[in-house]
C-alpha cells in the first residue's frame, strides 16, 4: 500500500475556547484528487493553515510523505514541496504575468544576486515559459496582472505555486468568483495537473467537486463527518442532513454526480 502523501494524527487547533480543528485524523493517498467540503466555519482553511505552517497545532501531528512536519516554519514546508493558493487571490498587480512567475521562482533561492540580469537567467526564463504554457497564459505574458480577469488571476496564482515545482498542491476555493467558462477551464487544468502533482482542493461548488474529485472528505465543526468516493458521499444521510440540510439539495448532489 502506498505511503500517504499527507496524514494527520489527532490534530487539534484551539483559539481560546473555540475548537477549530477537533482531534482530526486523516490519511490522503497519492495519485488522487482529494476534495474537502463542508459549511463555512467547518475548519477547512484552518486545516490548510496548519499543514502549511501558518498556524501551529494545539496538539496532534502532521506528516508529509512520512516525514513529521508538525511545527515546521512555512518556508521549510514550502521547500519540502507543499504549495498552496489562497481564497483571496494574491499576485503582484503592477508586474506583468511573466514577472509574477519570475519573481516567485527566484524566491525559492536562499540568496538573490542583484548584479545578475534577469534576461541572463536561462533556467528561470525557461521555467517561466513552461509554466505560462502549462496554465494557458502565454498570450498574456506581458499583461499587467492587475488587468487580468478573475479567472486568469486565479490561473496565475496556480502558476505561481507550480513554478516552484511542488509535489503537493493545496487549492483553496480556486474557482470562487469564476464565470462558468472560466470554471470549466480551471477544472480541466486541475485534472491535467493531477497527472503529475498530488492535489487537495477546498471547494464550495458541488459541480466542481463531484466533477473532479476521486475522494471527498466532509468537515463539520472541525471534525470529519464523512469520507469516501463521490458515490458514497452523495448517499450519506449525515452529509445531506448536516451539510446540505434540504431535500432539494439531495437532488442537486445527484445531478452533480451524474453530470
Amino acid at each position: 500500500m502506498s505511503e500517504p502523501v499527507l496524514q494527520t494524527e489527532n490534530l487539534t487547533k484551539r483559539f481560546g475556547g473555540l475548537t477549530a480543528i477537533d482531534n482530526l485524523s486523516i490519511s490522503l493517498s497519492p495519485g488522487r484528487i482529494h476534495a474537502i467540503i463542508g459549511p463555512n466555519g467547518a475548519g477547512k482553511t484552518t486545516f490548510f493553515n496548519l499543514v502549511t505552517g501558518l498556524l501551529s497545532p494545539s496538539s496532534g501531528r502532521i506528516f508529509f510523505r512520512g516525514r513529521d512536519i508538525t511545527g515546521c516554519r512555512p518556508y521549510v514546508i514550502s521547500r519540502m514541496g507543499i504549495k498552496r493558493t489562497l481564497q483571496v487571490k494574491s499576485v503582484f498587480p503592477d508586474l506583468n504575468v511573466a514577472d509574477n512567475l519570475w519573481i516567485t521562482r527566484q524566491a525559492r533561492n536562499r540568496f538573490l544576486n542583484p548584479f545578475r540580469a534577469a534576461a541572463g537567467d536561462r533556467d528561470t526564463r525557461m521555467r517561466v515559459e513552461q509554466t505560462l504554457e502549462q496554465i494557458g497564459l502565454t498570450a498574456l505574458a506581458e499583461r499587467p496582472a492587475g488587468t487580468l480577469s478573475y479567472g486568469d488571476v486565479a490561473m496565475l496564482e496556480i502558476g505561481m505555486a507550480l513554478i516552484s515545482e511542488p509535489s503537493l498542491l493545496l487549492l483553496d476555493e480556486p474557482t470562487c468568483g469564476m464565470s462558468p467558462a472560466e470554471t470549466s477551464r480551471a477544472v480541466a487544468k486541475i485534472r491535467d495537473l493531477a497527472h503529475t502533482i498530488d492535489i487537495v482542493i477546498i471547494e464550495h461548488d458541488m459541480d466542481v467537486v463531484f466533477g473532479i474529485a476521486d475522494d471527498i472528505t466532509v468537515f463539520a465543526q472541525g471534525a470529519i463527518l464523512a469520507s469516501g468516493n463521490p458515490a458514497a458521499i452523495v448517499d450519506d444521510e449525515r452529509v445531506l442532513e448536516a451539510y446540505l440540510g434540504r431535500p432539494e439539495d439531495e437532488d442537486f448532489m445527484e445531478e452533480a454526480l451524474n453530470a
